[in-house]
């Protein structure tokens, strides 16, 4: 008679237990809390990662492009460098979505993977704000340019009444008319992509930000009811 009336005892307990455990599983609060650092269903850096990814393979292959019309044009002419590094940036996003997500940095790992990514996305919205920046002075120039073909290269000037104006010389040009045109086309891409590409990382900066230090505020987050609640069971 004591143990069945022991087991009857028991039995109310055990669905107590069980009804506190749905209800903590069901918890909006809990459940925005483990979903916090998901964006769109996905894990925050991959919608980032793909799109720096894309325009960094742009900005890089179109760079390249441009230094093969003509041999003189200067590095910052041709921004395959500003694409490198944005690639370096998505792949570091990458790398951590391979890292298990741990709330409030709890491994060194993820914490330096994730503060790699926010000084590394920084790093490629500076890069490509100079590219922007040295293709729009290009562009301008090109369009006060007055061009002739000499020896196989393309000698522009500014000013032609000025006999001590400086001349701009592309190598490797037979054709002034298609190089000005190329050039002009090339430049209005990497501007446009390159901006695109500083965005983005503007944006990746923010939101690293903004989930690191809970919308600019730090502070310490305190769980008292989850936390008595849990005691309570191990008790």
């Amino acid at each position: 008679e004591k143990s069945t009336d022991s087991s009857k005892t028991q039995e109310p307990a055990m669905k107590k237990k069980k009804k506190q455990q749905k209800k903590t599983k069901g918890d909006p609060k809990t459940g925005q809390e483990e979903e916090s650092h998901t964006c769109c269903g996905c894990r925050f850096p991959l919608l980032f990662a793909l799109l720096q990814l894309a325009l960094g393979i742009s900005v890089t292959v179109l760079g390249f492009l441009m230094a093969g019309i003509s041999s003189s044009l200067l590095v910052r002419d041709t921004p395959y460098w500003a694409g490198i590094i944005v690639c370096v940036v998505s792949f570091v996003g990458f790398v951590m979505l391979c890292i298990s997500y741990q709330p409030d940095e709890k491994t060194c790992v993820q914490f330096a993977v994730k503060l790699m990514y926010f000084l590394l996305s920084a790093l490629g919205l500076v890069a490509c704000v100079l590219a922007v920046a040295f293709a729009a002075h290009h562009y301008l120039q090109m369009t006060k340019f007055t061009c002739d073909t000499i020896l196989e290269s393309c000698q522009c000037k500014l000013d032609t009444a000025d006999p001590l104006g400086r001349t701009f010389v592309y190598q490797d040009a037979a054709d002034c008319g298609s190089l000005t045109s190329m050039l002009n086309l090339y430049l209005l891409l990497q501007m446009v992509l390159n901006l695109i590409a500083a965005l983005v990382c503007l944006s990746a900066c923010f939101v690293m930000w903004k989930h690191r230090y809970q919308v600019f505020y730090v502070g310490v987050r305190f769980y008292p009811l989850t936390a008595t609640e849990g005691q309570q069971q191990k008790v």
